[in-house]
């Protein structure tokens, strides 16, 4: 049966609804598409044409603390190639092989990959500027030179182990480079062109360039100056002691910063790959645990003077041993010291002395101030590769543990534990933490960025108590066993030690490390500096090595510091080969035949110039010197107490 013609229509109506209803619905999608979603569609679509070429930002530089650049930056482009865009390879290849001293079948080789980016290395990896330039001359197609560059060293050594290096992709691997990579790193740029999916350009577009953005500015608390002078007596303590290593730190004790560190063996940064691993992946001075010996007698001291468990003027009998459960501990003296006091225990370094002391102050308190001191666990200070140290467990400590304590035998700590502690002992009493990190500063407006304060752990002992150390520490270097150690016009407190190294669990009858630590001045101290020499040749010990090590860095930064020379302080004690102190008299005006003739010269003489008149002198008269030292005198024919030829004669008023 047919349908009716209203059947039809009605069918036909219907249709065209739906399909009217249809077609508005795609056109909404294609409005929605092509006018909503279109600039997103087509920045995706660039997105996955878009190649990119790496431009490494420039990382920041580090400062030292009055702006001197210890690390900076050089640029050495790499080359690239973009194969799809290279237009004739072999052409191509030989100009690259020429300039960048390679095979032109290696180069070719490389800029014919199938890839969309290839790297010319190692040839065209980190190259100078002047060679970058020369191909960009070239203007070979598909060839494209991008910015990168690699840290600089100006002073080459100096202070290696604190500032570290970076690897060849820029990244700090060691040191302040890699403590503080995420800040001195910067923002990658780059060079993007639009390419299809074999890599061609897409006609009409066009190279956009993405500027990196360069890392943070770096300050560090070290002074440079500084660091050549602890750096030059560490060169000299090596050759003349033929040591297996030596150590310096110098730190502000008021506030924690670390002015100066290092250690030999040592080695560049900018060279690394060309020392032994170990020279460049230890930091002794945080790294290197050891039995510290006598200058640990100074933390027994500060808890005994601090608990009154000790008057420093009551006497004390050093028969040359004393008995401690069973074991006979000895005085480093054959026969002891006998009679002395308790200040003059601290001055000889007496051993039964302090054993009496960390007796009189039990396991418990003694172990307490140890802690509180920081020792048996890092100090925190902001350098990778730190040691804890190893102290007894409370448990194992018995009366013999308790008494070698006592005189820094049976613990270990690292050098910078030991710096860090004293400046606590001598400071006032507060224990702060060590840092080299000073403040950020923007590599462009030069302006700060953050600060980093000094950090006080906690109050360990009283300043009246501090106080007490301090001087007795001074009377150490007058009159003890830290006499090497005295510097003439400067209150100078220290304290020797050497002790026994423990080799395969032994301690060892033939190799020690001998250290001292020292500050200045005495009553305000603005720089303690400690040393430790492992395995000098000849006598080894800590009076006659390490403290006139530390006398020579103190007296040169005390001089830079502008600290002023005073004429109060304790005289020094002379004993048998000492070297005394003299005045240097006043030569100016003198005649080099008189003061020849002078048969109370206690100087050399060294002379500058011609003519038979002394017109100047260094040192100026009335410094004081050791005995032997040189005196440099300037010379001229003309009396400086008569006026010059032809000048006017003073007249009387």
């Amino acid at each position: 049966m047919r349908p009716s013609n209203v059947t039809v229509r009605r069918r036909l109506y219907a249709a065209l609804i739906v399909g009217t209803f249809l077609f508005l619905l795609l056109s909404v999608r294609l409005a929605y598409v092509q006018i909503w979603m279109g600039p997103k569609l087509s920045a995706e679509a660039e997105d996955s044409w878009r190649r990119e070429i790496p431009f490494s930002a420039k990382r920041g530089e580090i400062l030292d603390r009055n702006g001197v650049q210890v690390v900076t930056n050089m640029s050495t482009p790499t080359v690239w190639a973009i194969p799809a865009q290279i237009k004739d390879p072999q052409a191509t290849a030989a100009a690259l092989a020429a300039q960048l001293q390679m095979d032109p079948a290696k180069v070719e080789s490389l800029i014919t990959k199938r890839a969309l980016n290839v790297r010319i290395q190692p040839g065209g990896w980190k190259i100078s500027q002047e060679k970058a330039n020369e191909i960009r001359n070239l203007h070979l197609p598909g060839i494209i030179v991008a910015e990168d560059n690699k840290r600089h060293y100006p002073f080459g050594g100096l202070a290696a182990h604190i500032l570290g290096f970076a690897g060849i992709d820029n990244n700090g691997l060691t040191g302040v480079e890699a403590k503080y990579n995420k800040g001195l790193s910067g923002v990658n740029g780059n060079v993007s062109y639009l390419a299809d999916a074999a890599g061609r350009n897409i006609p009409g577009s066009s190279l956009q360039y993405v500027e990196p953005k360069s890392g943070l500015n770096l300050q560090l608390t070290i002074d440079s100056h500084l660091q050549s002078i602890l750096e030059r007596e560490l060169d000299q303590t090596m050759t003349k002691y033929q040591a297996k290593s030596v150590i310096a730190i110098m730190m502000d004790p008021n506030n924690g910063e670390i002015l100066a560190m290092g250690s030999r063996p040592g080695y560049e940064p900018g060279r690394f790959r060309e020392y032994p691993k170990e020279s460049y992946d230890r930091n002794l001075p945080i790294w290197m645990t050891y039995e510290p010996g006598s200058t640990f007698k100074i933390i027994t001291l500060a808890a005994a003077l601090e608990e009154k468990k000790v008057n420093l003027q009551d006497p004390f009998h050093d028969p040359g041993a004393i008995e401690v459960a069973g074991a006979r501990l000895r005085c480093w003296k054959r026969g002891g010291h006998g009679s002395e006091t308790f200040l003059q225990v601290v001055e000889n370094s007496c051993n039964p002395g302090f054993v009496v002391m960390g007796q009189r102050l039990g396991k418990d308190k003694l172990f307490e101030y140890i802690n509180n001191f920081g020792f048996g666990k890092k100090t925190g200070i902001d350098l990778g590769g730190e040691e804890n140290g190893i102290l007894f467990k409370p448990s194992r400590v018995g009366p013999v543990e308790l008494a070698t304590t006592s005189f820094g035998q049976g613990v270990s700590v690292t050098p910078i534990q030991q710096i860090t502690a004293v400046s606590a002992a001598i400071n006032g009493g507060k224990l702060y933490k060590p840092h080299v990190a000073r403040a950020w500063y923007h590599p462009d407006t030069g302006q700060m960025v953050d600060k980093f304060e000094p950090e006080q752990v906690r109050q360990v002992i009283s300043p009246e108590t501090s106080k007490q150390v301090r001087e007795t520490l001074e009377s150490v270097v007058a009159n003890g066993t830290g006499r090497n150690a005295f510097i003439d016009g400067y209150r100078v407190g220290g304290k020797t030690g050497t002790a026994q190294k423990v080799i395969n669990g032994r301690y060892s009858a033939d190799e020690h490390i001998v250290s001292f630590i020292g500050f200045a001045p005495a009553d305000d101290p603005k720089v303690v500096i400690y040393a430790a020499v492992d395995d000098p040749q000849g006598l080894q010990f800590g009076g006659l090595i390490a403290a006139p090590l530390v006398k020579n860095i103190m007296a040169d930064t005390l001089r830079y510091m502008k600290v002023p020379q005073r004429k109060e302080q304790l005289d020094r004690k002379y004993v048998y080969g000492d070297t005394p102190i003299v005045e240097v008299p006043n030569l100016v005006g003198r005649t080099v035949t008189e003061i020849y003739e002078d048969l109370n010269m206690n100087f050399n003489l060294a002379k500058s110039g011609l003519g038979k008149y002394v017109v100047n002198q260094v040192p100026k008269p009335g410094a004081r010197v050791d005995q032997g030292s040189t005196i440099r005198v300037y010379l001229s024919d003309q009396d400086p107490g008569m006026p010059e030829q032809g000048a006017p004669k003073p007249t009387t008023p």
